[in-house]
C-alpha cells in the first residue's frame, strides 16, 4: 500500500512523501516547550504542546501521519516586493487540495479508511513532521532542507488510521556556514536551530499595529513588503535547486503590487481581488503601511 500511495502521489508530480510514526513525539517539547530568555514566542500553551505531541488528540485511531513537500520554487524575479512563497495561488488551497485527492485514493483503496489533512493549519509542527517522516533535514535558519528543491518547500500532512511502515529521520544537519545568522535582516536566527519570531521581517511584514524603531529598521532592510527570503537566499543549499514541478505554482503569478492598487482599493475590493493569495489574509492595510514605511513618499 506504501508503494501504491508513492505512485499516486507520483502521479501529481509530489515526489517527496515520507511516513512519520503516530507519535508521541516527546522530544519536540525540548524544542517547543522550552523557553529563551527575553522570548516568551518559542514557550507554547499546554494545549497546543499536547496536540503536537499526541496526534491521537486529533484523530483517535491515528496509526501513521503520511507527510506530503510542495516545492513552490519557480526562480527569483527583479522588481519582486513579495516573498517568493507568495508568488502564486495561495499555497494552503493548493495543497489541502492535493492532500485531500490524496485520501480519497486511499479511501478507494482501504476499508474504513479515516484521515485529516492539513497544511500549515494543523496541529503538528509541519517541519517537525517532515523531519520524522525522513524528507529533509534541519537547517540552522529553521528550515526543512532537501536535496532537489533545498528549502523551497510546503509541507503538508495526513493524520490518518493505517499503519503505513515509518521512514527514518536523516542524520544530518545543514553545513552550518551561518550566512543566514549574519545576513537576517532582523538578526533573528539564534545559531542553535532556533529563532525568535518576533524578530524575523516576515514575522513584522505580516505584524498588525504600528511598529517600533527597531521593527521599521528591520522592514527597511530589502524591498520586500510581504515576507522576507534573506535566509533562504543566501543558503548554500539551496544554490542550483530544481524548480517546482507542480503546475500551480507556475501559474498566475502575481510578484509585485503597486501602491496604487493600495491606496484605490477598498479593504473589501482589495479582499475579493486576492482572495487566492497568501498576502490577502491580512488585507491590505499593513502591506500599505509596509510600503509606505520602505518608501516616505508614498504617504
Amino acid at each position: 500500500m506504501k508503494q501504491k500511495l508513492i505512485k499516486f502521489c507520483g502521479s501529481m508530480d509530489i515526489d517527496y512523501v515520507g511516513i512519520a510514526p503516530p507519535g508521541p513525539y516527546t522530544d519536540i517539547e525540548n524544542k517547543y516547550g522550552k523557553k529563551h530568555e527575553g522570548d516568551s514566542t518559542n514557550r507554547l500553551n499546554s494545549d497546543i504542546l499536547d496536540k503536537m505531541i499526541y496526534p491521537e488528540l486529533t484523530l483517535k485511531d491515528v496509526k501513521s501521519v503520511i507527510v506530503c513537500l510542495f516545492p513552490y520554487y519557480i526562480g527569483s524575479i527583479p522588481g519582486a516586493n513579495l516573498s517568493k512563497y507568495a508568488y502564486s495561488t495561495d499555497y494552503h488551497m493548493i495543497a489541502q487540495r492535493k492532500l485531500h485527492e490524496i485520501g480519497v485514493f486511499l479511501e478507494r483503496q482501504i476499508e474504513n479508511f479515516n484521515y485529516k489533512c492539513f497544511a500549515d493549519n494543523g496541529p503538528l509542527n509541519d517541519r517537525y513532521m517532515a523531519h520524522k517522516a525522513g524528507l529533509g533535514f534541519w537547517g540552522i535558519n529553521n528550515h526543512i532542507i532537501t536535496e532537489r528543491y533545498g528549502s523551497y518547500v510546503f509541507i503538508g500532512y495526513i493524520i490518518n488510521n493505517y499503519q503505513f511502515e515509518a521512514d527514518t529521520p536523516l542524520d544530518r544537519t545543514c553545513i552550518k556556514c551561518y550566512n543566514c545568522v549574519r545576513d537576517c535582516p532582523g538578526q533573528c536566527i539564534r545559531g542553535d536551530f532556533t529563532i525568535d519570531s518576533t524578530r524575523c521581517k516576515s514575522y513584522i511584514t505580516q505584524k498588525k499595529g504600528q511598529l517600533t524603531v527597531e521593527e521599521i529598521a528591520t522592514l527597511r532592510k530589502n524591498c520586500l513588503i510581504w515576507g522576507c527570503d534573506v535566509c533562504q537566499d543566501v543558503c548554500p543549499h539551496n544554490k542550483g535547486v530544481q524548480k517546482t514541478p507542480i503546475e500551480d505554482f507556475k501559474n498566475n503569478i502575481k510578484h509585485n503590487i503597486e501602491y496604487w492598487e493600495l491606496a484605490n482599493m477598498s479593504n473589501r475590493e482589495f479582499l475579493k481581488h486576492y482572495k487566492d493569495r497568501a498576502f490577502a489574509w491580512r488585507g491590505k492595510g499593513v502591506l500599505k503601511r509596509n510600503y509606505e514605511i520602505l518608501y516616505e513618499n508614498r504617504k
